[in-house]
């Protein structure tokens, strides 16, 4: 009989009874005869196996449960006698037991378990092999897999037929802050930064997502800010760059976008690089247009924006500079690559303070032509000695030069350098007045293959109070429509500090309805300051504006008086006891946003009603436009999506009460419901043979139908992108 150490070791164990018991392997045992404790049914006995029944039931144990626990007992000497026969004997035990286990039939393996929690890993890897638990599992595997491809499809075909998302800068009208008269914060009679911050909630309340403030740079206010003589400095009537840092995170955190004014074509005559330039320091002697001439002779018949030769002497060089603008305003020399990389480095200035866009300012007077020609006369017979205003000029050699547009598709791309951050899309809009030449206006779009600006801005409704009516709204409208690039977004501005108020130049009966125009037109409007309650040009005692100084008929200073707040002292601008930078309005007491948000059918009122709506119908925000009818009184088009059945018509009277039939067009209901109105009426709908509208009055009619006006009048219609709308799925796609 060989004996052998094995380890006690307690494992269950089924009988072939009708119980489990607990077996308890006593040592040193024979490997004939083992002796367990087994505890069945409650009771505890200790029993003696045969020789057969223990070495089977040993070798069972070995093999199914703690084979190499006891190999590696066997294989470490401190679990061996030092005889011989003892190692011998063991490992030939050893390779009997795995001998005799590699010839145990199937059935006599330890297959008795079921599977439980906890299981050893030899028991889990024996039944997961089983066909009822493989099978499963595999059908399992490849259902994730395709269903995982299949989402993948989805995602890419969602993505591919789903149209560009709208940027801020489409989603919402534009605001535009004249600073000196927003809101005066610490009463000396002009607005500043703080004023701004303290009224950030007035934005919220019109649904303004974008804000452009206009200049508040360092300057000697010759032409109040747009002489810049530091453009990285704050000017302290304005406030500080602490103070600026603070308003931009005020808006970042309500979600307000700022938009700054960037004057690249002229300094102020007090910026050290034309100081250094004027005595001819290096690198800045060509920074600005020099030329010889004589104290009384300029070099040619140029004459600048504001009147007069753009040429002025200096007496400390002895040359002439040149100024498109006022003489204390010098023209930079964009002909200098070192003056682009200098202006390049401040736009890179603010945009790391985080601003989200710049209006680039009178870009149009940036390159002249080097030849220095006298421009052609418009009236060749006029004298030429008398000749001293702007439009009596052809302006060949010193307007939109070869290389503008190269420097300010430059500029873009530096803007979308910033724009890589999510959500951070940096924005870009140009000022330029080409009055007549609009495809001028339109190159600032960029090409097919260049962007250079998001839009132009769209000056040409201000000229609707010129021949106001019906007629010329949709002739203004379609300029522009008919005249912009493919796919490019329009844009609508009715007023800004250099023109005179729409309350004024239109009338006031006519403020709201052109307010509905603006904000139903597809694309972004902009709005200046106090056009959303109405105010009007006021005459000022007296003038403050360089231009209005050289022609009193042509002030500014009218459209740029101090935003009436509230009834209070000073209209709620300022608590300053010396007056104000320019008079307050006298109808302030009753056109002021506190007596008007407390009127639910007053401008402002109305004003926030279409705002919202236009952000929250996909129809106004990005549908089609369609002409539908225009005449010397009534201005009609209507705006609709594909897969929509809202749709709206806009029914706008630029002239006299009337009643207008629109039976004639057939994609229309018979009865169209009234949406919102500028003035009150009792009818809640009208009947399209008869829309009755008063002098003013505009209406936003609503009606839902399957037909499309664009699908048979495709040369009446325009949309900058096609978008369908799948109302099964509530998402857009292109079509």
């Amino acid at each position: 009989m060989v004996s052998s150490w094995v380890s006690y070791h307690s494992v269950p164990f089924h009988s072939d009874g009708d119980g489990w018991f607990e077996l308890t392997l006593l040592n040193p045992v024979s490997a004939d005869q083992l002796e367990f404790d087994s505890c069945w049914a409650g009771s505890h006995k200790r029993r003696s196996l045969g020789p057969n029944e223990a070495r089977k039931m040993s070798l069972t144990k070995i093999t199914n449960i703690d084979a190499v626990e006891l190999q590696e007992g066997i294989q470490n000497s401190a679990f061996q006698d030092n005889g011989d026969d003892t190692s011998d004997a063991s490992s030939f035990r050893e390779q009997q037991a795995i001998s005799m286990s590699a010839n145990e039939p199937e059935e006599n393996e330890y297959t008795q378990i079921k599977p439980y929690a906890g299981m050893p890993k030899e028991v889990l890897m024996r039944y997961s092999s089983k066909a009822c638990y493989r099978i499963p599992r595999e059908i399992l595997f490849w259902l994730i897999i395709a269903c995982t491809l299949a989402l993948i499809a989805v995602t890419i075909t969602v993505v591919a037929l789903s149209p560009r998302c709208m940027s801020w800068w489409q989603l919402s009208p534009v605001y535009q802050v004249y600073p000196r008269s927003f809101k005066d914060s610490n009463g000396d009679g002009v607005g500043d930064l703080k004023g701004i911050k303290e009224k950030l909630s007035h934005f919220a309340y019109l649904n303004i997502k974008a804000v452009w403030i206009s200049p508040f740079y360092k300057s000697p206010m010759r032409d109040f800010g747009y002489d810049v003589e530091d453009f990285r400095q704050i000017d302290p009537l304005f406030g500080t760059m602490e103070e600026f840092e603070d308003l931009l995170a005020s808006m970042h955190d309500k979600g307000l976008k700022l938009i700054m004014d960037y004057i690249p074509n002229h300094t102020s005559d007090k910026h050290i690089w034309f100081q250094l330039s004027r005595n001819g320091t290096e690198p800045y002697k060509d920074y600005y247009i020099w030329t010889n001439c004589t104290r009384d002779k300029p070099p040619n018949n140029w004459v600048s924006v504001f009147g007069n030769s753009t040429w002025e002497y200096d007496e400390m060089r002895q040359q002439c500079y040149f100024h498109q603008f006022l003489k204390e305003q010098p023209d930079l020399n964009y002909r200098n690559p070192r003056v682009v990389e200098e202006m390049t480095d401040i736009i890179h200035f603010w945009l790391k303070k985080g601003v989200d866009g710049f209006r680039m300012d009178a870009v149009k007077h940036m390159l002249e032509a080097t030849h220095l020609r006298n421009e052609p006369q418009v009236d060749p017979n006029q004298d030429p000695s008398t000749v001293d205003t702007e439009f009596e000029l052809y302006h060949d050699y010193t307007y939109t030069q070869q290389g503008l547009h190269e420097i300010l598709t430059q500029w873009r791309k530096e803007l979308d350098i910033y724009s890589r951050e999510p959500g951070r899309y940096r924005f870009m809009v140009i000022e330029c007045y080409d009055y007549e030449e609009i495809e001028k206006t339109m190159r600032y779009y960029g090409t097919n293959y260049v962007i250079e600006s998001d839009f132009p801005f769209n000056f040409y409704l201000l000229y609707l109070p010129d021949n106001l009516s019906g007629n010329q709204a949709k002739r203004l409208v379609n300029l522009w429509m008919s005249k912009m690039p493919k796919g490019k977004w329009p844009n609508w501005v009715v007023g800004n500090h250099d023109k005179p108020r729409i309350g004024t130049s239109a009338g006031k009966e006519y403020v709201r309805v052109i307010n509905m125009l603006l904000l139903t037109l597809p694309g972004t409007p902009t709005t200046y300051y106090g056009e959303e309650i109405g105010m009007v040009n006021v005459n000022v005692s007296v003038i403050q504006d360089p231009f209005g100084q050289h022609d009193p008929s042509n002030s500014r200073d009218p459209q740029r008086t101090p935003m009436q707040w509230s009834d209070q002292h000073n209209a709620g601008f300022s608590d300053s006891i010396n007056g104000t930078w320019l008079d307050i309005a006298p109808d302030y007491s009753t056109v002021n946003v506190e007596v008007q948000q407390a009127q639910p059918d007053s401008t402002i009122s109305q004003y926030r009603a279409l705002s919202l709506l236009r952000e929250s119908e996909l129809a106004l925000a990005r549908g089609w436009f369609c002409f539908v009818w225009s005449d010397v009184n009534i201005f009609a088009y209507l705006r609709e999506l594909d897969g929509l059945n809202k749709a709206f018509l806009v029914v706008l009277n630029f002239g006299n009460d009337t009643t207008t039939d629109l039976s004639s067009v057939s994609e229309l209901p018979d009865t169209l419901t009234v949406h919102l109105s500028t003035v009150p009426i009792s009818q809640t709908s009208f009947p399209k043979s008869k829309i009755p509208t008063s002098k003013g009055q505009g209406l936003l009619l609503e009606y839902s139908t399957n037909q499309r006006f664009h699908a048979n009048h495709e040369s009446e219609c325009y949309v900058s992108e096609k978008a369908c709308y799948l109302p099964e799925l509530n998402i857009l796609y292109k079509c």
